[in-house]
């Protein structure tokens, strides 16, 4: 895990989140960019002029949100792009090869009745990075205890455990699998990869309306340091498919969220 990249909203705890970003880094001695969206129509009069201006009140906003935080050893650039921000994710991991996103669950709606936003939610959504969704005001602490949990044990690619293996090993964690057998499951929905078996120190099966439902009834006896699921159309943020949001009533979540996916060759 080499490069981290931190999307930066208007959220006035960005800094936090790039604080938990650069003290996740120093474990992993990786690279932080943090990033900025700027957007300048090509309508706009005199547009080199503006755009070079705009970008220019971008870095000094990022240069001084990173002045804020404790940058340890860590290696922190600057990366800004005019346009949407899941293409600029794109061409930024396109150009650096970004290995996490970290961002918080709502960088720019402010509506608390939401976990996820509607930034956050594309992102999400539309990327084929693996993220780390990390609550407000969540300082890192050693992810000693993960529940991994999934309504099908089948992957359809190995790589896709990579971060959750990286974790693992530099934390030295326990990683407890918690298979939800929801209505309509199949018999293949119950095999587990052996990618899988192999991280495993405890395999729970419970049976429940939805996967998170699974996660509400063992949460408070495992106890996790991190919650890892992964993006499925019929998965843990189905929802998202239909919308760009997840309400608090659907998912929520006290400790950071790694969700998995893998990216297209």
């Amino acid at each position: 895990m080499l490069n981290i990249l931190v999307p930066i909203g208007v959220n006035p705890d960005s800094h936090a989140t790039l604080q938990y970003a650069v003290d996740f880094a120093s474990v992993f001695s990786a690279r932080v960019f943090v990033m900025d969206v700027i957007n300048v129509s090509s309508k706009t009069g005199g547009l080199t002029s503006v755009s070079e201006k705009v970008a220019q009140n971008s870095k000094e906003k990022l240069r001084e949100l990173i002045d804020k935080v404790d940058a340890k050893s860590v290696d922190i650039k600057i990366a800004t792009y005019n346009g949407d921000i899941v293409d600029g994710i794109k061409d930024i991991d396109r150009e650096l090869g970004i290995d996490l996103l970290i961002l918080a669950p709502r960088s720019n709606d402010i509506k608390e009745e939401l976990y996820l936003g509607h930034t956050t939610g594309r992102i999400v959504k539309r990327t084929n990075i693996p993220i780390l969704i990390v609550p407000k005001g969540t300082t890192l602490r050693p992810l000693k205890n993960i529940l991994t949990a999934f309504k099908s044990g089948i992957l359809k690619r190995k790589r896709i455990l990579d971060p959750l293996i990286a974790i693992k090993k530099k934390f030295d964690a326990q990683v407890n699998l918690l298979l939800v057998k929801t209505p309509g499951y199949t018999d293949d929905d119950l095999k587990i990869d052996t990618a899988l078996m192999d991280i495993c120190s405890n395999l729970t099966i419970t049976e429940n309306a939805t996967t998170y439902q699974g996660v509400l009834e063992h949460f408070q006896s495992q106890k996790p340091d991190l919650l890892c699921v992964f993006r499925r159309k019929r998965g843990f943020f189905k929802s998202l498919w239909e919308k760009n949001t997840i309400p608090k009533s659907e998912f929520y979540a006290t400790v950071p969220v790694l969700v998995l996916c893998v990216k297209k060759d």
